[in-house]
């Protein structure tokens, strides 16, 4: 499964530095989101642009953790030649990493499906 299947993210920059914060769709992810989406992970995924370490924070009365990734965007904003040299495109990389599959998949239930749209039939 991929990340983004249980989460969202976002991003930020300070000089050199990109924090992705991931956060779970469901609060009932997040022990898993903790268990399984280390640094060490992110650190690998993000190797070929990374040129110092991973930090991870738990957060867990929002059900997110931040990840600080120190020198990850080519000396920042205003020295980079990257195309993406703020890192809002790291958002997107991470939420592709691969998960194991949880213990107890969630079923799509038809109570968690949107209600059909009300009113009259759109028009041919």
């Amino acid at each position: 499964m991929q990340l983004r299947d249980i989460a969202h993210s976002r991003t930020g920059d300070k000089g050199d530095h990109s924090n992705i914060s991931v956060i779970a769709h469901d609060p009932a992810d997040y022990p898993f989101l903790r268990d399984h989406l280390t640094a060490a992970l992110v650190a690998e995924t993000f190797a070929p642009v990374l040129a110092g370490r991973v930090e991870r924070y738990e957060l867990d009365s929002l059900g997110a953790l931040n990840f600080v990734l120190r020198h990850a965007l080519g000396g920042g904003v205003t020295v980079s030649l990257a195309l993406d040299a703020h890192g809002k495109c790291l958002a997107s990389a991470m939420l592709a990493i691969t998960l194991p599959d949880p213990p107890h998949p969630r079923a799509a239930s038809p109570a968690a499906a949107p209600p059909p749209p009300s009113g009259p039939a759109p028009a041919a």
